[in-house]
């Protein structure tokens, strides 16, 4: 398997991390003293503020980044392209997001929107490889 897919494993894991982290100041608290709503998630999660919320933006953007990555990468390695290109903007790919959602949660906009154009490149930049 190609650094390239595996990254594709990574980047479906980036939402669940975010998620992980929105819902972290709920966890171990009784759902009456304000904890995860387990039973309502989606309400629960849309009342948060802050961080958290901003967490959970994230997690909804970087399950919006997903199908263009991957299908980039699958289309990349279909045509033929280069694997050593492929895997190098898969990577940068990642590196971005990553970054994306470090801004995000440190509320640095700009930034953040820098990162989000960037990792945006790569997933079209892997259909010209």
């Amino acid at each position: 398997m190609s650094v390239a897919n595996y990254c594709i494993i990574v980047a479906c894991l980036l939402p669940v991390v975010c998620a992980g982290i929105a819902k972290s100041k709920g966890f171990g608290k009784r759902r009456s003293d304000g904890g995860f709503d387990n039973h309502n998630p989606r309400a629960w999660l849309a009342k948060l503020s802050g961080w958290q919320a901003r967490a959970n933006a994230a997690q909804e953007n970087s399950f919006e980044a997903l199908p263009l990555f991957i299908a980039g990468v699958l289309a990349a390695q279909q045509m033929g392209a280069n694997q050593e290109r492929v895997d190098m903007l898969a990577l940068s790919f990642l590196l971005f997001r990553v970054s994306f959602i470090g801004l995000y949660l440190a509320d640095w906009a700009t930034l953040r929107t820098l990162a989000w154009t960037a990792a945006l490149a790569c997933s079209v930049g892997l259909f010209f490889a």
